[in-house]
C-alpha cells in the first residue's frame, strides 16, 4: 500500500504543479508573456541580488542557450539588461529596468489572487505540513 501511496503522491504533485502554474499562465496571458519570460522576471525579483546570467539559469532550471534565448526577448522588450562584469569579461549581470517594476507589480498582484482562490479552506497548518514534507522530499532528492 506504501508504494501506490508514494506513487500517486507523486503523480498528484506533478498535477498541482503544472495545474497551478497553468492557471496563472492564462491569468497572465494578456501582458504578452511567455511562462518562461513571466518566470525569469519573477526569479531576478526575488533574488535579491543581481545574478550572473549563469547563476539566474540555475535558479530557473533552464540551460544556458535557452536562458540567452529568453533574455534576448525580454531585453528586446526593454524589461531587462545585461551587464558586464569586470573581472569576467565573459560573464553577464542581469538586472530588471524601471519599466519591468509596474509589469512585476501586476504579475505579483494576479499571483497573489490565484494563491487566495487556490488555497480556500485550507488550514495554514495544513499547509505547513506540506511545506514539511516537502521540503524532506527535496533534501533525500539533493541527497541522492
Amino acid at each position: 500500500m506504501q508504494k501506490y501511496a508514494q506513487h500517486s503522491f507523486g503523480m498528484q504533485l506533478a498535477q498541482v504543479s503544472r495545474g497551478w502554474r497553468a492557471e496563472l499562465d492564462r491569468r497572465l496571458s494578456d501582458l504578452g508573456l511567455s511562462q518562461a519570460r513571466w518566470l525569469v522576471l519573477l526569479h531576478l525579483k526575488l533574488l535579491g541580488e543581481t545574478p550572473t546570467q549563469r547563476e539566474l539559469a540555475k535558479t530557473v532550471g533552464v540551460e544556458g542557450p535557452t536562458l540567452a534565448r529568453l533574455l534576448d526577448g525580454l531585453e528586446a522588450q526593454g524589461l531587462v539588461q545585461r551587464l558586464a562584469v569586470q573581472e569576467d569579461r565573459r560573464a553577464k549581470k542581469i538586472v530588471l529596468t524601471p519599466q519591468a517594476q509596474p509589469l512585476i507589480e501586476r504579475i505579483e498582484s494576479i499571483a497573489v489572487q490565484l494563491r487566495r482562490e487556490i488555497f480556500v479552506g485550507i488550514d495554514e497548518e495544513d499547509i505547513q505540513h506540506c511545506q514539511r514534507v516537502h521540503a524532506r522530499i527535496l533534501m533525500n532528492i539533493e541527497g541522492l
